[in-house]
């Protein structure tokens, strides 16, 4: 107690001016008071130790008491505070207001006469920090029988405890009485037969061996209950926890190229305890928010960047050092769920009837609105197999043709199928009316030394690599003198060899590339 003396002297002027003026204004007690009502306060700050629950109407004595006896080992001031706002539906006719505290000048104990009317009346503690102390007192009318009923008390014990039992190292007994006639006026108990004494808090036992913890309440009409008790045993404790649990934090997610989560992201707490005690909580608290108890993942989808801190405690009440994990989500990327758009167009020499002569050269173009990009482009000639594309495709061979074509992107839509029908026919005699009628196949300057014969239908060899058009590619040039090369093996116009020879020359020539 000595411990408190210095902070007690320094607020004992103000405790002793507060008492003085609620005392100036309080109602002298009457000579005699239908019914005594008690208040008891100790050291909470959220609580009564004791009140009465109801009363009678007429003449009362409140009894308020803040002490040592009551539990008070601090020298904590409180006020027994009745609500006259009249909010609530409560009574306001009760104008009191006491301070009371274990050193002022009624060493706690004070009482008010005051006359009750039927209803409810609000009572509270008005010391700042003490708010939560407030209950209700239930007045009736009256009751011609008098109270013959003692109270109810019970008992718990509480503490760590082993398989058999027992409690390691102590035992707290905790003591509860209600009476509902006339109200509490005290509760006593004693230790293994020793003697009776005021209860005003839990107590606590550590002395190893035996126990046995006897109670009992009086009520304001002075009814005492049968004594009642507790029995257990106190064994030596194991050694104490002096060690901090172990806490980590792993966030996942999906991850963009910069390292932010990309949606959501999951943070998964986990904890461990070296200390034998073993882990009592774990809390986190997301951006200076209220710590939380953590039971799953905690998953986060707010766009922008968050702070995320996170703790635990063991069973012996030690803390770990609070953690922390940083990270910032952004939007996912707009889904593509377009497919490319293809086309496919067909050019070369055409007829009166728009058939084409000897040639065509199919072209195939995608592409892609919906912002993953053109992945593969397809044909398919006929009932072939579909291709992949890369440069047009050459088609010489005569008669009706159908080329379909599809194109898929890198989100994995695909274009629904389209197609384009076109003709192949043979040149006539004149097909070629400005037939090149040199000697030899010359590409590029380049003299093959073979003949250039006319192959039917007034065209020669020349005229039908026509290396004078335009091809988008030199692979496209090259494709294109294999396609007629061949067509002139399978008609016997030419060797296989010849064919060989024709096709290095448009290989080695630069007919295709770019200017």
């Amino acid at each position: 107690m000595n411990r408190l003396v210095p902070r007690l002297q320094a607020g004992a002027a103000l405790i002793a001016a507060l008492l003085l003026a609620v005392l100036a204004g309080a109602t002298p007690p009457a000579a005699a008071a239908a019914q005594t009502l008690t208040w008891t306060a100790g050291d909470d700050i959220t609580a009564y130790r004791s009140v009465p629950t109801t009363a009678v109407a007429g003449q009362t004595t409140i009894v308020f008491e803040n002490s040592a006896a009551t539990g008070n080992t601090t020298g904590m001031p409180h006020t027994l505070t009745f609500d006259t706002s009249g909010d609530g539906g409560y009574n306001s006719d009760v104008n009191l207001n006491i301070l009371a505290s274990p050193f002022d000048v009624n060493n706690g104990r004070h009482t008010a006469t005051v006359t009750l009317t039927p209803g409810k009346y609000r009572y509270l503690c008005t010391i700042p920090g003490h708010s939560t102390m407030v209950g209700e007192l239930t007045v009736t009318s009256g009751d011609p029988d008098p109270d013959t009923t003692a109270p109810t008390v019970t008992a718990t014990v509480a503490g760590s405890r082993n398989a058999q039992g027992d409690y390691l190292g102590s035992a707290t007994v905790t003591v509860a009485a209600n009476d509902a006639g006339s109200g509490v006026r005290g509760v006593e108990y004693q230790i293994n037969d020793t003697s009776w004494q005021p209860y005003a808090a839990p107590v606590p036992i550590t002395t190893i061996g035996d126990h046995s913890v006897q109670f009992r309440a009086t009520d304001n009409a002075g009814n005492t209950s049968q004594p009642g008790s507790v029995a257990f045993r106190v064994v030596a404790g194991q050694p104490q926890d002096t060690t901090p649990p172990v806490v980590s934090g792993q966030v996942s997610g999906t991850r963009d190229s910069t390292g932010n989560y990309v949606g959501t992201a999951t943070t998964t707490l986990t904890a461990t305890d070296t200390g034998g005690s073993g882990v009592k909580t774990i809390e986190y608290q997301l951006d200076g928010g209220a710590w939380t108890a953590y039971s799953t993942p905690v998953v986060v989808s707010s766009l922008g960047a968050h702070m995320l801190h996170y703790r635990a405690t063991d069973n012996a009440g030690n803390t770990a050092a609070e953690q922390m994990a940083s990270f910032t989500i952004v939007a996912p990327p707009v889904v593509d769920t377009t497919p490319p758009q293809v086309t496919a167009t067909i050019t070369g020499d055409r007829d009166a009837g728009g058939n084409y002569l000897g040639t065509a050269t199919a072209t195939v173009t995608a592409t892609d609105t919906g912002g993953s990009g053109v992945k593969t482009v397809e044909y398919r000639l006929d009932d072939g197999a579909w291709t992949g594309y890369s440069t047009p495709v050459v088609i010489n061979t005569v008669g009706a043709h159908v080329l379909r074509h599809r194109a898929t992107d890198n989100a994995g839509n695909t274009a629904a199928e389209k197609q384009v029908a076109f003709t192949v026919v043979e040149r006539g005699s004149d097909a070629c009316p400005d037939s090149d009628t040199r000697d030899t196949v010359v590409i590029d300057g380049f003299d093959t030394r073979i003949r250039n014969i006319d192959t039917g239908n007034g065209c020669t060899i020349n005229d039908l690599i026509a290396e004078r058009a335009v091809y988008p590619t030199h692979a496209a040039f090259v494709r294109h003198v294999e396609t007629v090369t061949t067509g002139l093996v399978t008609a016997g116009k030419l060797t296989q060899r010849q064919a060989g020879t024709i096709v290095r020359a448009a290989a080695a020539s630069d007919k295709g590339e770019p200017a």
